[in-house]
């Protein structure tokens, strides 16, 4: 977890980890934090009752809280289809120098501009090679270039992605008699 809540807290445009949008005001949660500090609840491997706050720490070293959890594990596994969606993931990305993942568009640009900014190695942009019409072997010779020019808006704007790209081109030329 720590990874992706840190990219979604970084300081340039923190955002919310479940819905991406924008966090409004933020204070520290006392309540909460004494909510958990008092609360107490059963391990699910060994049933001793465990203060919340210290229960991270019990369930790592609890032998019969691992054994439940692999079992877990092992039925799930069984039970899931081979292929969970065939719809790739145009949300978030990989670096293609690091392989620093769970980067949304602005968060990829931001991590190569500031990390690998002097790193001048050919490299296919994931975020063009998830989209329908993306070559995902195509290297682009300025990657840095690339990502000023082409990803400087998200696509979801612009783009229907269940429409098929004859049905686009109806539509734009549609538009565009509108326009006159």
């Amino acid at each position: 977890c720590h990874s992706c809540l840190q990219e979604c807290l970084r300081p340039q445009k923190p955002v919310c980890a479940v819905c991406r949008g924008a966090p409004g005001h933020w204070t520290k949660a006392a309540q909460l934090e004494a909510l958990i500090q008092s609360s107490v609840a059963a391990c699910k491997g060994c049933g001793t009752q465990v203060g919340l706050s210290k229960m991270r720490s019990h369930t790592a070293a609890c032998s019969k809280y691992q054994e439940y959890i692999e079992e877990g594990v092992r039925t799930t596994a069984q039970s899931q289809p081979a292929i969970v969606s065939s719809v790739p993931n145009r949300y978030t990305f990989t670096c293609p120098y690091c392989n620093c993942q769970n980067l949304d568009q602005d968060g990829l640009v931001e991590h190569c501009t500031t990390q690998h900014a002097r790193d001048a190695r050919q490299v296919v942009c994931p975020i063009c090679a998830s989209m329908p019409w993306g070559d995902p072997n195509y290297r682009s010779a300025d990657f840095f270039q690339h990502l000023k020019i082409r990803h400087t808006f998200s696509y979801d704007t612009f783009v229907d992605y269940s429409t098929d790209e004859h049905t686009m081109i109806q539509e734009a030329l549609q538009r565009s008699l509108m326009d006159h």
